[in-house]
C-alpha cells in the first residue's frame, strides 16, 4: 500500500512539476508577450511595474516546478504555494474571461495556445491535483535550505535571461494588439513597422513594392502596419489595392503626424524597441538591407 501512495505521489508531482516548469520556460521566450497579456487585464498601468510582477510570477513557477522534484517543505510550503498560484492565475484569468477575451491567455507564451477559458480549466484540474497531493504527502520539514537554494537560483535565472527592460523611450509600446497576428511585442528583436496612410497614392505604390519584393524573395519576417486615416476610409480597400499581407493596427492622426516625416509612408526598423533606423524612401533597398543583417 506505501509503495503504491508513493508510486501516486510521485507521478502527480511529476505531472505538477512538468507544467509549472514548462509554463515558466516558454513565457521566458517571449517575456513581454506575457507583459502585454497581463497589461491587457486593465489592472495595471505602467508597463516596468508588469515586467517585474511578470518577472516574479515567472519565477514562482520556475521555483515550484524545481521544488515539485525534491521532498523537502512539500507540504509545508511548496504544495500550499502551487494551489495558491493556480488559484491567482485562475483568477486573473476570470477577468479576461469576463471581458470577452478569446486571445492566447499566455499561460505557456506562444508555444502552446490556449484561450483564457481553457487555461481555467486548466488550472482547475491542477488544483484537483496539488489538493490530491496534500492529502498523501507526507511531511518533511528538514533542510530548509534546499528549497531556499531554488528559490535563489530560479530568481537567478528568470532576471539573468530575462532583465527587466526600461520602456520610457520605446514610443512602439503601445501597439500590442495587430489584426491577423493578436499580441505582438514590438520591444522584442528586429521589427519592421511601416506607418502608412490610407489614401495616399505614395503609400499605395511602396506597399506594391514590398508585396512585389516578396513575390521574389519570399515573405519579410516581422512586419508591421500602422495605418491611419479618415474615419470613412478602409484599411480593406488598401489591402485589395495592394495585396499586402501583414498584421495591422488602425492608429489615430495624432500618432499618426508624431510617426511620419514631411509626408507618408515612413518604414521603421526597430531593434528591442529602439529605433535603429527610419526611411523615407528607397524602401526595397533598405529592407533588403534588413534582410540580410537580421538573417546573417
Amino acid at each position: 500500500m506505501i509503495k503504491n501512495k508513493d508510486a501516486i505521489t510521485n507521478f502527480l508531482r511529476a505531472i505538477l512539476g512538468i507544467i509549472f516548469l514548462m509554463s515558466a520556460i516558454s513565457k521566458l521566450v517571449a517575456p513581454g508577450l506575457f507583459e502585454i497579456t497581463i497589461m491587457e487585464q486593465g489592472i495595471f498601468t505602467s508597463r516596468e511595474i508588469v515586467a517585474y510582477l511578470s518577472r516574479f510570477l515567472i519565477v514562482m513557477e520556475l521555483f515550484l516546478g524545481l521544488a515539485l522534484f525534491q521532498s523537502f517543505y512539500l507540504k509545508n510550503i511548496i504544495l500550499p504555494l502551487s494551489i495558491f498560484v493556480l488559484l491567482a492565475f485562475t483568477i486573473l484569468l476570470s477577468f479576461s474571461v469576463f471581458a470577452g477575451d478569446t486571445n492566447n491567455c499566455g499561460c505557456f507564451g506562444e508555444v502552446v495556445k490556449m484561450s483564457p477559458l481553457q487555461a481555467i480549466i486548466k488550472n482547475i484540474f491542477l488544483i484537483f491535483i496539488g489538493m490530491i497531493l496534500f492529502r498523501l504527502q507526507d511531511n518533511n520539514s528538514t533542510k530548509i535550505y534546499i528549497p531556499i537554494l531554488i528559490l535563489v537560483v530560479s530568481f537567478g535565472t528568470v532576471f539573468g535571461i530575462a532583465p527587466i527592460k526600461s520602456y520610457d523611450n520605446l514610443v512602439f509600446t503601445q501597439y500590442t494588439n495587430f489584426e491577423n497576428e493578436g499580441r505582438v511585442d514590438l520591444t522584442n528583436g528586429n521589427n519592421l513597422v511601416a506607418v502608412f496612410f490610407i489614401e495616399c497614392e505614395h503609400c499605395i505604390e511602396t506597399a506594391q513594392e514590398i508585396v512585389k519584393l516578396e513575390n521574389e524573395t519570399g515573405n519579410i519576417s516581422n512586419l508591421y502596419i500602422l495605418f491611419a486615416g479618415e474615419d470613412s476610409d478602409s484599411i480593406h480597400s488598401f489591402i485589395d489595392k495592394t495585396q499586402i499581407v501583414h498584421p495591422y493596427f488602425r492608429i489615430p492622426l495624432e500618432d499618426f503626424f508624431g510617426l511620419i516625416g514631411n509626408s507618408p509612408p515612413r518604414i521603421y526598423w526597430l531593434k528591442d524597441g529602439k529605433v535603429k533606423e527610419y526611411w523615407d524612401d528607397n524602401f526595397v533597398v533598405n529592407i533588403k538591407r534588413f534582410q540580410n543583417k537580421i538573417s546573417k
